[in-house]
C-alpha cells in the first residue's frame, strides 16, 4: 500500500450504480434460486506461504527488495508469470514508465467464460525499497497467485470469464493499475463486473476489514467471515490509497479485503480479534523487517480462503 502523502490531489471518485439482482449480487449474476455451480476449495496456506518464501528469496538476492525499476520487482513478475503460464492461463506483460525506470504490470486471463462479464482480482506486487515488502504486498500477490492456481487444479469453468493481475509502481502512487485502466477502451472497462483488490492481508496484529464500495462484494465477503464466525469492521485507513481507486474512479465496481497498516489496534479489536492493543496491525509497515517473520498465519490462510471464496461466489 502507498504512503498516505499530505496534500496529495485525489482524483474525485466516480461511483457507479450498480443495479443489483434479487439476493445481492453484482449485475450479471445468476438468478435468485439458481443452484451454485461449484463450492470454492481451501487455499493451503503452506502453499501461499511457499510463495512468500519465494518472493523473500527474490528480494535477498536482488539488493533486499522487490521495488519499480529494481532487479527484484522484475524476477517476482517473472516467478509469478511462469507459475501461471504452467497452469495454462493466457499471461500478458504490460510495460510503463514511472520516475524514469521501466515497469510492468502481469495479467492473466482464464480460458472461458463469458468475456462481456469479467470478474478481476488484483493485487500489487512491488515493495518499497527499504525493505522486501512480504506483508506490503507479498502476501496479497501470493493469495491471488495461488487463487489463480486453485481455478487451474479444479479445472473451473465459471459462467464469467475470470482475470488475475500483479501491478506494477503502486508504491508510487498505483501507477500501473492507473496504467492499466486508462489503456481499456470505454467497452472494456464496462466488461468487468467487479475487481476485488488484496492489498496486505497477513499483517502479524491482524485486524479484519472489508472494503464498503459494491455492496454486493461487500456482502460476499462478509457472509464468508460471517461463517467462520470472525467479525469485520468497514476498511477506512486505505481508503484511496491501493489499486481498486483507479478502477473506483472509472466508474468499476470493486471491493475487497485489508488487515492493517500503521494504524494502532485499539482495545476492543484486540477483545474481538486477539492481538495486542496499542500496537500497530503492522509495525513493519514500509521498512526493513517486513520479511517472512511478518506475517500472521491465522490472518494469511483465512484471507487467502476468503479470496477464492469470492472469486467463486462472484463468477458463477
Amino acid at each position: 500500500m502507498k504512503l498516505s502523502v499530505p496534500g496529495r490531489v485525489t482524483a474525485t471518485a466516480v461511483v457507479a450504480t450498480v443495479s443489483l439482482l434479487a439476493g445481492g449480487s453484482i449485475a450479471g449474476a445468476a438468478p435468485a434460486g439458481q443452484p451454485a455451480v461449484a463450492a470454492a476449495p481451501d487455499i493451503p496456506v503452506a502453499n501461499v506461504k511457499a510463495h512468500l518464501t519465494q518472493l523473500q528469496s527474490i528480494a535477498t538476492a536482488n539488493g533486499g527488495n522487490r521495488a519499480h525499476g529494481r532487479t527484484g520487482y522484475k524476477a517476482s513478475l517473472d516467478y509469478v508469470k511462469a507459475k501461471l503460464d504452467a497452469a495454462g492461463f493466457t499471461t500478458t506483460v504490460q510495460q510503463f514508465t514511472s520516475s524514469g525506470r521501466t515497469g510492468y504490470n502481469l495479467v492473466a486471463d482464464w480460458p472461458g467464460g463469458d468475456t462481456n462479464q469479467v470478474i478481476m482480482s488484483g493485487s500489487h506486487l512491488d515493495s518499497v525499497t527499504a525493505g522486501a515488502g512480504i506483508n506490503d504486498n507479498g502476501s496479497g500477490s501470493a493469495a491471488v497467485l495461488e487463487t489463480a492456481l486453485a481455478v487451474s487444479r479444479a479445472g473451473y469453468q465459471p459462467t464469467k470469464h475470470l482475470r488475475f493481475a500483479w501491478w506494477g509502481a503502486e508504491e508510487l502512487g498505483m501507477v500501473g493499475s492507473r496504467y492499466y485502466v486508462n489503456s481499456l477502451s470505454t467497452a472494456n472497462r464496462s466488461r468487468i463486473s467487479g475487481y476485488l483488490n488484496f492489498d496486505m492481508i497477513g499483517s502479524p496484529n491482524p485486524g479484519y476489514f472489508v472494503y464498503d464500495d459494491d455492496p454486493a462484494i461487500e456482502k460476499t465477503f462478509k457472509a464468508y467471515y460471517a461463517g467462520l464466525g470472525v467479525p469485520t469492521e468497514i476498511e477506512t485507513e486505505g481508503d484511496g490509497r491501493s489499486d481498486h481507486a483507479p478502477f473506483k474512479n472509472a466508474g468499476v465496481p470493486v471491493g475487497g479485503l485489508f488487515s492493517g497498516a500503521d494504524y494502532v489496534k485499539t482495545a476492543a479489536q484486540a477483545a474481538k480479534w486477539g492481538g495486542t492493543s496499542g500496537l500497530a496491525f503492522d509495525r513493519c509497515y514500509h521498512s526493513s523487517c517486513d520479511t517472512t517473520a511478518n506475517i500472521n498465519d491465522t490472518a494469511l490462510d483465512r484471507n487467502s480462503d476468503a479470496v477464492a471464496y469470492a472469486v467463486w461466489e462472484l463468477s458463477q
